[in-house]
């Protein structure tokens, strides 16, 4: 903590954001009107007086300061527990991307590597019910990215969020996961592994206290923060009405380059990328696209994306000629037989080998697809 930033401080500025109904707008009006949050739990009657329209359930928390510190000072106890901590919007080590949007969280808590903050981050963000097609681009595209020195943030949701904090995880990389609940909720439980892996190898960011519940009406807020911790939003996989298309508006809003990586044209489940195209977004088939429009800061590493099929094994011509009559999507088993001119024998031998390589998979159905990063 910087010398300039007293405990005192810091427990005020949690103190004002506990008041029940203070979200960011009057949080920041009261400051600005007032001078500091200590002003503003010091004097609640002058709020009252010059702030007209404020609810009474609002002037009458503000008016027992005395309980709004102590519940502050329990929650940076809690914290410490944890090995987490509270950074307030004046504090230097406050996210400066974050610092400018419209309407910054007052306070952000933080558990895991703080110098990820430092570092020039991209948000990877789309459906939680994704395709295995999406997960396989999300992680890739990830991995890719933290290979490059860039930090990838997203929510830690299902899907792709999942898989873009994996993929990173994967790289050895920077990876930040933004909450829509407290530093100590799992949510979604199914996500509790990733939850660890983040909180020691990556970092975990709310603006919520410790405890909160993951509500509906938090993820929106949420979305927010992951928008303005990071110089561009990717959008993997997102329908036409996602909820990622929320924190692409965010990105917008604050002048973020913002990607879509295109799915099958026929995929509902991609309708929203498509649509964030034909909008002017730019379009993204790999990390490469990514990393050459942005503009890397001095300190940041130059990108060095690794090309995927360096690691793929060397194929005799016949399965390489098989490989690539495989297609991304899925293709029945019987066609591509049929294509190949292989004997049925030589041509399921043929298939085996190339998915004990992991350069193709078995789907439902009856059908093959290629992995086309070579890996699963």
């Amino acid at each position: 903590m910087p010398a300039s930033t007293s405990v005192e401080t810091i427990r005020d500025w949690i103190g004002l954001s506990f008041v029940h109904g203070a979200g960011p707008a009057l949080f920041y009006h009261l400051i600005n009107r007032f001078g500091s949050p200590t002003e503003v739990l010091n004097a609640p009657g002058s709020v009252a007086k010059e702030i007209r329209g404020l609810r009474t359930g609002y002037l009458a928390e503000l008016s027992d300061a005395g309980r709004l510190r102590r519940r502050a000072e329990r929650e940076l106890s809690a914290l410490d527990k944890i090995g987490a901590r509270a950074l307030i919007r004046d504090q230097s080590d406050y996210p400066e991307l974050l610092k400018h949007i419209g309407q910054p969280p007052p306070v952000i808590y933080v558990r895991g590597r703080r110098a990820l903050l430092n570092m020039t981050s991209v948000a990877i963000v789309g459906s939680r019910a994704a395709t295995s097609y999406g997960r396989r681009v999300s992680r890739t595209i990830a991995r890719d990215l933290a290979w490059s020195g860039l930090c990838v943030v997203s929510g830690l949701a299902l899907g792709i969020d999942a898989e873009a904090h994996a993929g990173a995880l994967d790289a050895e990389g920077a990876t930040i996961g933004v909450l829509g609940c407290g530093l100590d909720v799992v949510y979604p439980r199914a996500n509790q592994h990733l939850f660890e892996r983040l909180k020691e190898f990556g970092l975990l960011i709310s603006e919520y206290p410790l405890s909160t519940p993951p509500e509906g009406y938090r993820f929106p807020a949420r979305n927010r923060i992951i928008a303005g911790l990071s110089r561009a939003v990717v959008v993997v996989e997102a329908a036409q009405r996602s909820g990622s298309l929320i924190t692409v508006q965010y990105g917008l809003e604050e002048g973020r380059d913002i990607f879509a990586v295109p799915g099958q044209i026929d995929s509902l489940k991609s309708a929203g990328t498509h649509w964030l195209v034909q909008q002017g977004a730019s379009l993204a088939v790999s990390a490469v696209d990514i990393v050459e429009q942005l503009t890397i800061e001095p300190g940041c590493r130059t990108p060095q994306i690794k090309d995927c099929n360096d690691s793929r094994p060397t194929l005799k011509p016949e399965l390489e000629e098989l490989w690539s009559m495989i297609e991304p999507y899925p293709q029945f088993r019987e066609a591509l037989l049929q294509r190949s001119g292989l004997p049925p024998e030589q041509f399921n031998e043929a298939l085996l080998v190339l998915e004990l390589e992991g350069l193709i998979e078995t789907v439902p159905g009856d059908r093959v697809r290629k992995l086309t990063d070579g890996s699963r």
